[in-house]
């Protein structure tokens, strides 16, 4: 067994020693230009509008500039070699993925390791296993991935999306699922779309029209739901929904018996308007279900004309309602599974209804006939978190996947008729799971709101205040951190690292007005509970301010940029990763506007114009002050988060961080908002962020 790593006493003279010797950082000159904007009547300068040009050769050369330092200073890192091999030895094992079956044939993904993407296999009725789909073989370097997948009624056909670079635009390819060859023209420019068949005739998809200027950071805003008829050209397909209204997202599915289109139109990530078309009916009208913005509203199925619906409508933590498609406005609406105490997260339905609720961020699942009779609450394997129960309403077997933080993932097989459960594949990882532990406390934010933690790490861990820890947050967009197993994090934790992740407010842990407490003006509570959440740790003797380490990524990058503004005393270590950090502009790029549910606008008013740049890491950040050893990570290709963000807020940190702790951009080439990343630099990556922080607390090398 390893030894947890140890710090004696005398570790402040160490850290001391450790910093004045090590060499001095000449990051690159940025450019300052003259850029003042004006909000009410208030000056706001933006030295580094120009870093917004993502096309611009000066751009480039700045990405090159900065990459260089970053490596240069990972390069120098006693460890960081002795981490890959570590990771990519824990990595290296077959994952197989649970099956589904469509047509004659049952697919799965496989990954035998190391290959950078998940490779699509299926059987045929004889048990023949054969590679349907390789996305190795899309790119030779690994940054095209598979996106979205659907195949038409029968199995015969397939449409598939690919992502070039790690960016949100795809490209959709139809083919012959019966003999693997590709049908028709590549449809482009598609862009936050699934894809669902009408029978075996075509598919709905939704895109955006190509924006002017750059494709990665210019505004999209308009989103519109399309029909593909097979053997016609893209630029005859018809626009089925947003032609008219203006909608930023846009989506369509046809329902499982092939009858109903359903639609979903939101302008925000938080409430959406619903409709359904009748499909059996030529030329049969789009009939509006939920009219305004109020509510989130998910249609899972239908028997009949009868509609399933799940909504918080009335309902902060969500029921499933019915409704008949001849009259389905709100005020029709029956419960069918009343809305509890829990929150009810995903609802799937294959024969049955599925109800996943949270328990203080843990699954609780419980099975439902369609008419509304509670048949069993399924047996879990433990504390943590299932996922699928999805699948059509012939399958004799419905799968799903258990985890937690220190359980990797373990399909399960289920029987929905009798609710026999069984374990269908065990994760081949070589993780000793019996050495670590993984325990919940509650801790008092600022205002007195009780927050969860769920804190994991090996047993018989000493708190003596000097372990390494990494505490991982979000807090945003009602998205729920629920337990699950990374490979990174069990490498963390073999070398005597804590993984502390708290679940604030901003989520949805708790249902709406638990998301509701964190957004505009209440966004102070967000940082406030993720402070407190360090406090405690400290507190207790986890660790403390020397050994902390801040992390989260996109909503999450925010946090770690207010928090580690507002209190660089707080922590050593700063890890904000494809973040939102300037909150007077974010609105301005790509489908940014869609946030402002959550966050406001700086054009709102004066009164959220000054909430948001109080906030704003780049804003807040000041001279002459010693902010933590910092790493911010981006991908050159994120058209969600533009890397703008990440750029200006580096610049502005490096040309006025005080004290000798490192300021570095780790910016991936070829790499989006991270959906899709290669095996390969998912690891890469991983090792780099770990040495960094380790190397940062004062550790030059890892316990034996």
């Amino acid at each position: 067994m390893r030894k947890t790593i140890i710090i004696t006493t005398i570790i402040s003279s160490v850290m001391t020693s450790f910093a004045q010797t090590s060499k001095p950082i000449h990051y690159p000159e940025t450019r300052k230009d003259a850029t003042v904007d004006d909000y009410f009547g208030t000056k706001v300068n933006d030295p580094y509008r120009w870093l917004e040009d993502d096309r611009s050769e000066e751009t480039a050369a700045w990405v090159v500039a900065e990459n260089k330092v970053t490596n240069a200073y990972l390069e120098q890192i006693p460890f960081r070699n002795q981490l890959k091999e570590r990771l990519e030895q824990l990595w290296n094992y077959e994952k197989t993925g649970a099956p589904f079956i469509e047509g004659n044939f049952t697919y799965y993904f496989k990954n035998n390791g190391l290959q950078n993407q998940s490779v699509l296999y299926r059987k045929d009725t004889s048990g023949k296993e054969t590679v349907f789909l390789d996305p190795n073989t899309f790119s030779k370097d690994g940054t095209t991935s598979l996106g979205e997948f659907a195949f038409s009624k029968d199995g015969s056909k397939m449409a598939y999306s690919i992502s070039e670079g790690g960016s949100d635009w795809r490209k959709v390819i139809i083919m012959d699922a019966l003999n693997m060859k590709v049908l028709e023209d590549t449809l482009v420019d598609i862009k936050f779309s699934g894809l669902s068949w009408k029978g075996n005739e075509g598919f709905y998809y939704s895109s955006y029209e190509k924006p002017k200027g750059s494709e990665l950071s210019a505004k999209t805003d308009q989103h519109k739901l399309y029909f593909h008829k097979l053997g016609t050209s893209q630029k005859e397909d018809k626009i089925i929904f947003g032609e008219s209204q203006k909608r930023r997202y846009v989506g369509g599915t046809v329902t499982e018996d092939d009858r109903y289109l359903v639609i979903t139109a939101a302008t925000s990530t938080y409430g959406n308007e619903l409709y359904i078309q009748d499909l059996s009916k030529v030329g049969s009208p789009i009939v509006t279900v939920v009219a305004d913005f109020n509510s989130d509203n998910t249609v899972i199925d239908n028997e009949g004309t009868k509609l399933l619906i799940v909504t918080d409508r009335d309902a902060p933590n969500k029921r499933i309602v019915t409704v008949d498609v001849n009259n389905p406005k709100p005020e029709n609406w029956k419960n069918l599974i009343p809305e509890t105490t829990q929150v009810l997260e995903p609802a799937t339905c294959s024969g049955y209804i599925f109800a996943h609720y949270m328990k203080d961020a843990v699954s609780l699942v419980k099975q439902y006939d369609y008419s509304g009779k509670l048949l069993r609450e399924i047996q879990l394997p433990g504390l943590g978190t299932a996922s699928g129960f999805s699948g059509k309403k012939k399958d004799i077997k419905v799968y799903y996947t258990f985890t937690n933080y220190i359980t990797p993932g373990t399909i399960c097989a289920l029987e929905p008729h009798s609710g026999k459960s069984e374990v269908y594949l065990k994760s081949k990882c070589q993780f000793k799971t019996e050495e670590y532990e993984s325990k919940q406390v509650f801790y008092t934010s600022k205002d007195g709101t009780r927050i969860p933690m769920l804190i994991t790490h090996k047993k018989g861990l000493q708190l003596n205040g000097q372990n390494p820890t990494i505490l991982y947050g979000y807090g945003g967009f009602n998205i729920s951190l629920t337990p699950a197993f990374s490979l990174s994090n069990a490498v963390w934790m073999e070398n005597g690292g804590i993984l502390a992740i708290p679940n604030l407010r901003g989520g949805g842990e708790y249902g709406k007005e638990w998301h509701d407490a964190g957004t505009k003006m209440r966004k102070q509570n967000v940082f406030d509970d993720f402070i407190a959440a360090a406090e405690y740790l400290i507190a207790e003797k986890y660790t403390s301010s020397d050994f902390l380490a801040l992390r989260g990524g996109s909503n999450g990058g925010l946090l770690v940029g207010a928090v580690m503004t507002q209190r660089p005393d707080l922590a050593k270590v700063a890890l904000p990763a494809v973040g939102v950090l300037d909150m007077l502009r974010y609105h301005t790029f790509t489908a940014g506007a869609g946030w402002a549910y959550d966050y406001g606008t700086a054009q709102d008013s004066k009164e959220m114009f000054e909430y948001l740049k109080g906030y704003s890491p780049l804003h807040t950040i000041k001279s002459g002050v010693q902010y933590p050893a910092t790493m911010v990570t981006t991908g050159d290709h994120d058209d969600r988060v533009v890397p703008a963000h990440s750029f200006k807020f580096a610049a502005e940190l490096q040309s006025k961080q005080s004290g000798n702790n490192p300021v570095l951009i780790r910016i991936d080439v070829k790499a989006g908002h991270g959906a899709g990343k290669s095996v390969a630099a998912t690891i890469q990556e991983n090792v780099d962020i770990q040495a960094f922080t380790l190397f940062n607390m004062g550790i030059t090398q890892l316990p034996e």
